[in-house]
């Protein structure tokens, strides 16, 4: 490829929409995409990540560099199950991890999310072989203890999608997740207007602190701003589909006068389909978190009015950063906060 040289593809992005999309010269494109050295790993990163996201290179065909020698080891410790949006995130991280090969190995570790113990453990059995660790924590004193002492140990801890409190991390890279709650409420709050007084909610589980600031965000906005409105349940479902179908419709049966439903976490197609074999949806106003394959069509259906959506690449992209620098014992990356995007119908952004 000659420098600047547009696409022979018809249809592809060209290499100065790629530099324009990266902030970089078209220079620095053409050493990157023909894996020439003379560019820093997180411009390298930039560069790939728009040669991607234009369409430039399919994710699965990024090159990368060979991991090197002195390459650090990167763990990250996710919940397995069915949430779309952590499968989402795993494969970016997996798939970012690729573009980073020269500095880092970065591996993905699925547990039970709602197991402490077995958390901790992770946690702990990890310590031997990273440079550093990423998780999404629970907040228990078993898996506080257990960051302390991987910390203490000499490994950094980077919290990533909730956050914990009282422990040595990093930091912590993920949405301010209270205020995604006030705007939840918000939304809910002007989309019900006077459809009725009764809400309900549904959340993964109150043990992640992401999920607390969520539903406290939600409940302080609505007594700031719609006082009218009845908070008349909440109910864990444990981020699973299957559950959260038989909690809505036990509710929807015990609520007649249902009018709004908030799902702070996963299982929204199970909500989804309690609403429409109830003949509820579009009735019921349902506001849920994260643009996936199937709040896509919820949104298009008008069973779901509003999601809350987060960028699972960014933040897989962050945390790489983060905590490559760490391991490096380099200063932490300046990073700008991870936005909070409200979706409709009319605004669904394309893949």
């Amino acid at each position: 490829m000659n420098e600047g040289q547009d696409s022979p593809v018809p249809g592809r992005a060209t290499v100065a929409e790629i530099a324009r999309a990266a902030g970089v010269s078209t220079a620095t494109v053409d050493r990157t995409l023909n894996n020439r050295p003379g560019v820093k790993a997180r411009t390298r990163n930039q560069v790939l990540d728009a040669a991607v996201r234009l369409g430039y290179l399919p994710e699965h065909r990024v090159a990368a560099p060979g991991p090197t020698a002195g390459a650090a080891t990167i763990d990250f410790v996710l919940p397995g199950g069915t949430n779309t949006f952590l499968k989402h995130l795993s494969e970016h991280l997996i798939a970012l991890g690729e573009t980073r090969r020269g500095e880092a190995r970065v591996r993905v570790h699925h547990i039970d999310g709602f197991d402490p113990e077995a958390l901790a453990r992770t946690l702990l059995d990890l310590r031997r072989g990273a440079n550093a660790i990423g998780v999404l924590p629970l907040e228990h004193p078993v898996v506080r203890e257990a960051i302390r002492e991987v910390v203490a140990g000499g490994v950094p801890v980077l919290t990533i999608v909730s956050d914990i409190s009282n422990v040595p991390r990093l930091g912590y890279v993920g949405i301010d997740n209270r205020a995604a709650g006030r705007l939840a409420g918000h939304l809910l709050g002007r989309f019900m207007q006077a459809r009725g007084r009764e809400v309900a909610l549904f959340a993964g589980s109150l043990s992640y602190r992401g999920h607390e600031e969520r539903e406290m965000g939600f409940r302080h906005i609505l007594a700031e701003e719609y006082p009218h409105l009845k908070v008349v349940e909440l109910r864990e479902v444990r981020d699973d589909a299957e559950r959260a179908y038989g909690e809505a419709r036990a509710l929807l049966a015990a609520y007649p006068g249902l009018a709004g439903l908030y799902n702070i976490g996963a299982g929204n197609r199970g909500i989804a389909r309690a609403l429409e074999e109830a003949g509820r949806a579009g009735d019921v106003t349902f506001i849920c978190h994260e643009l996936t394959e199937y709040t896509r069509r919820l949104l298009v259906a008008g069973t779901v009015d509003a999601v809350i959506d987060q960028n699972p690449r960014v933040e897989a992209r962050d945390a790489i950063d983060w905590l490559i620098h760490a391991a490096q014992h380099r200063p932490a990356p300046a990073l700008p906060p991870i936005r909070i995007q409200a979706v409709f119908k009319e605004n669904i952004p394309q893949v």
